[in-house]
């Protein structure tokens, strides 16, 4: 039987360093991309893919990411975006458990990076396997040369995840597949995100639980992204992400 979904987290509280002076006075989910915030593109194409309610997680420049929620919520009557301020900013797991309290116990949710921008043909797709499948966790993945930016991931013949990468030093990775930044789960997530332990860099980091469900033996699935993906980490990304959202011109 298919699972309803209706809300997603995504979290938006880091600062996005890479990115220099373009971050100084702006957080990253609000550069302009074609005429509109980064993460407005991300919220559009999961609406059009059928959800309603948003939990964003903020950290940096938290009042302007608070500012646009009520300004998109006005502008788009039926849509809720409840902003949770992150207590400490000590990674992407302390980010989701800032939200729990905001889900109110809903047994299938998705949540992701509020900084990823993708073709917006793989939300439906996405959403579609989150209220159809059998999982613990569904994860987002798609294919890059070298995916030492984010997290590699290693799969099997039916798209189980057998082990997740986070961060490989480049050129070491096996597999072409990266973390996308997209998930579907249940308060399963959180069991183990209450487990975390700092990792070296000093966060919890949330790809840390995935690795623990996968060594646990829970049903950790990937679903396949398409077409263009970006993180937006560097001046280059945001070029890029411009220039593939800008309207096209109509050939006459």
């Amino acid at each position: 039987m298919a699972a309803e979904i209706t809300t997603a987290v995504l979290l938006a509280a880091g600062r996005g360093k890479r990115l220099g002076d373009l971050t100084a006075s702006t957080p990253k989910p609000l550069l302009d991309i074609a005429g509109a915030p980064l993460i407005s593109h991300i919220i559009d194409a999961l609406v059009a893919a059928g959800l309603a309610h948003f939990i964003v997680v903020t950290g940096y420049l938290s009042e302007q990411i608070e500012g646009w929620a009520k300004i998109y919520e006005h502008e788009n009557p039926g849509i809720k975006i409840t902003t949770v301020r992150q207590p400490e900013l000590n990674g992407t797991g302390g980010a989701m458990l800032a939200a729990r309290s905001h889900l109110g116990g809903q047994p299938r949710f998705v949540f992701g990076w509020g900084d990823i921008l993708m073709d917006r043909a793989n939300y439906p797709r996405f959403i579609h396997h989150g209220r159809n499948d059998e999982y613990d966790l569904l994860l987002a993945v798609n294919r890059v040369k070298n995916p030492f930016r984010g997290a590699a991931v290693y799969l099997d013949a039916h798209m189980m995840v057998e082990r997740l990468d986070e961060k490989p030093a480049p050129g070491t990775a096996k597999t072409e597949w990266n973390n996308a930044g997209l998930f579907a789960t249940g308060q399963i997530i959180f069991e183990y995100l209450a487990r975390l332990e700092p990792s070296a860099r000093g966060e919890l980091e949330l790809p840390g639980s995935i690795a623990q469900m996968i060594a646990d033996g829970r049903v950790v699935r990937a679903v396949d992204m398409r077409g263009f993906w970006s993180d937006v980490g560097t001046p280059e990304d945001v070029e890029a992400a411009r220039a593939w959202f800008k309207p096209k011109r109509k050939r006459r």
